[in-house]
């Protein structure tokens, strides 16, 4: 078994940018960091996918995390205020997996249309791990596609996707195709993504198995550190 976690962490340009509420609970970005670190450091689960670090949040965790592997991603993009400057000393936004236990970084990619997205895949214990962050329009289709080819492992091994899919559990399912299984959540869980004014689905985020089997899933409250809450799940190989 692999205990496994996904969670979008929140980068401060982009809650800055659209108006997070985040802002409000959190207004000083160091604290809230700390605050995001400190709850990754108590964890269980062997694998945990991040989305939107920060580079700030990244040396934190280094920091913090002495007993996990880190692997990153580093998007080509940079992210940039649409007014004022920006209050990190390094503004990239960074994919992150934490590994407890040996690990192997196999892959990492920017998707080619858009390069402020992409998947990290390592190999645990025998199993592919991939986190990823999708765009949230159509570009989702390719970007999709990618990930059922990166994911295709040989026969006898198994994959696991964990990340934000910006869409709900039925149409990831379609576009990976046979083979794939996106993981239910319970009919009381949590939105993995809490609903704004014209959001689309609040159950984005998701855990997503081939030949392998998933139970256990279930949403914890982020308790406002952003705008996105944890899944966690057990993968079965």
């Amino acid at each position: 078994m692999i205990t496994v976690a996904t969670w979008n962490v929140l980068h401060r340009v982009h809650a800055e940018n659209w108006g997070e509420d985040v802002l409000k609970r959190w207004p000083d970005e160091p604290e809230r960091i700390a605050a995001v670190t400190a709850r990754l450091v108590g964890r269980a689960e062997q694998v945990i996918a991040l989305q939107e670090v920060s580079g700030d949040q990244l040396a934190s965790l280094r920091l913090a995390l002495t007993d996990r592997t880190v692997h990153t991603l580093r998007y080509p993009r940079v992210p940039s205020p649409r007014q004022g400057l920006c209050s990190l000393r390094d503004p990239g936004e960074y994919l992150v997996l934490l590994v407890n236990g040996p690990s192997r970084e196999v892959a990492t990619e920017s998707f080619e249309d858009d390069r402020g997205k992409g998947a990290l895949a390592v190999e645990v214990a025998g199993t592919l791990i991939v986190a990823t962050h999708v765009s949230g329009d159509q570009r989702r289709t390719r970007q999709l596609a990618r990930l059922a080819e990166l994911a295709a492992t040989p026969p006898g091994h198994a994959a696991v996707l964990l990340g934000d899919f910006n869409t709900e559990r039925a149409t990831v399912a379609s576009a990976l195709g046979t083979g794939f299984v996106v993981a239910d959540l319970p009919s009381d869980a949590l939105p993995t993504r809490p609903p704004t004014s014209g959001s689309a689905s609040p159950w984005i985020d998701h855990v997503v198995v081939r030949g392998a089997g998933v139970s256990g899933t279930a949403v914890e409250s982020a308790y406002g550190l952003s705008d996105h809450n944890l899944v966690r799940a057990t993968v079965t190989v």
